[in-house]
């Protein structure tokens, strides 16, 4: 954690300022650590990582998912742009915009996303329920302008209107309920700033019903079997793209249609072991950003993706 971080956060139930004692220091980052409320409350910094919750909860297949695959999807590691390209793709700037702009990951996994800001020389400050926190520091927790938490989305130790961007990709549909989490988002905007959201889309009733059969099994199982049973997208791939069982087959069983292997196997295992994972409509979407009185609302291709603005008196 970077001592300039404090300023940034609130106990997460009073909203009051917090206190920083310093236990150790290792790399210019508190290793280990407090944060102290008036109101009492205390919040552990352990392994350089702020934590506002005491276990990953409904997250667990996170933590094991991204301890297996710590840099399968992380662009300096791979060499491409596979991750911002899925980023430009779900915003309407430019990524350049983003530097001197406070940004919130919500929910950021191993830091895929967060990367891409950093590197735009925005200020990005993730967060996550699972220890996949814990990965997201390897990989990037010691740039300059990334910060970090352990925290629930849903009481987030955040004082409103704090932040000019806040995205959060392929994760609201894997909480209790995402309209919810959505909401408790758009309360941490500034004036004038914009969230950027994709969630699962409900369109392909077909895959819906049947992968939640599936689901009904695959997520009572053991977390490390059913990644290993994830390696059979490997071969089917080859299958499914065959032109009239290959459809039929998606139907049945779904399984990620990456060409990268790594990233089939990862997706697929992505898709099978969350508690939760919902799926919406368009429609549904948007009325969300209505509720939450955004404006200018743009709607992207990646499934449901959309973003809004939030209008300066609001």
């Amino acid at each position: 954690m970077k001592k300039e971080l404090v300023s940034l956060l609130c106990c997460p139930h009073c909203k009051g300022n917090l206190d920083l004692i310093i236990e150790s220091q290792e790399d210019g980052e508190i290793k280990e650590g407090l944060l102290k409320c008036l109101c009492g409350r205390t919040y552990p910094i352990k392994k350089f990582i702020p934590r506002f919750i005491n276990s990953d909860l409904y997250a667990r297949s996170f933590t094991f998912e991204w301890r297996k695959n710590k840099k399968t999807q992380l662009d300096s590691a791979n060499l491409n742009q596979r991750s911002q390209r899925a980023f430009k793709n779900r915003i309407n700037f430019e990524l350049g915009d983003l530097k001197g702009k406070l940004v919130l990951d919500a929910g950021c996994g191993c830091g895929r996303y967060a990367e891409v800001v950093a590197e735009s020389a925005g200020t990005v400050l993730g967060f996550d329920l699972s220890y996949a926190v814990d990965v997201a520091f390897e990989n990037i927790g010691l740039k300059k302008n990334v910060h970090l938490i352990q925290a629930d989305i849903f009481n987030l130790p955040f004082k409103k209107a704090t932040f000019d961007f806040i995205y959060s990709f392929g994760v609201l549909h894997h909480t209790v309920d995402a309209k919810k989490a959505f909401m408790k988002l758009t309360g941490l905007l500034k004036p004038r700033a914009t969230i950027s959201i994709f969630v699962y889309s409900s369109y392909n009733k077909g895959i819906v019903y049947t992968s939640n059969f599936w689901r009904f099994f695959t997520v009572r199982m053991p977390k490390r079997l059913l990644y290993w049973l994830s390696f059979v997208s490997v071969p089917l791939y080859y299958l499914y793209r065959l032109p009239v069982i290959g459809n039929i087959a998606k139907m049945v069983f779904v399984i990620s249609m990456e060409p990268d292997w790594r990233w089939r196997v990862l997706d697929t295992f992505d898709w099978y072991s969350p508690k939760f994972q919902s799926k919406h409509t368009h429609a549904e979407v948007f009325g969300w950003f209505k509720e939450a009185g955004l404006s200018d609302v743009s709607i992207f291709q990646d499934e449901v993706s959309m973003s809004a603005s939030k209008p300066e008196n609001n």
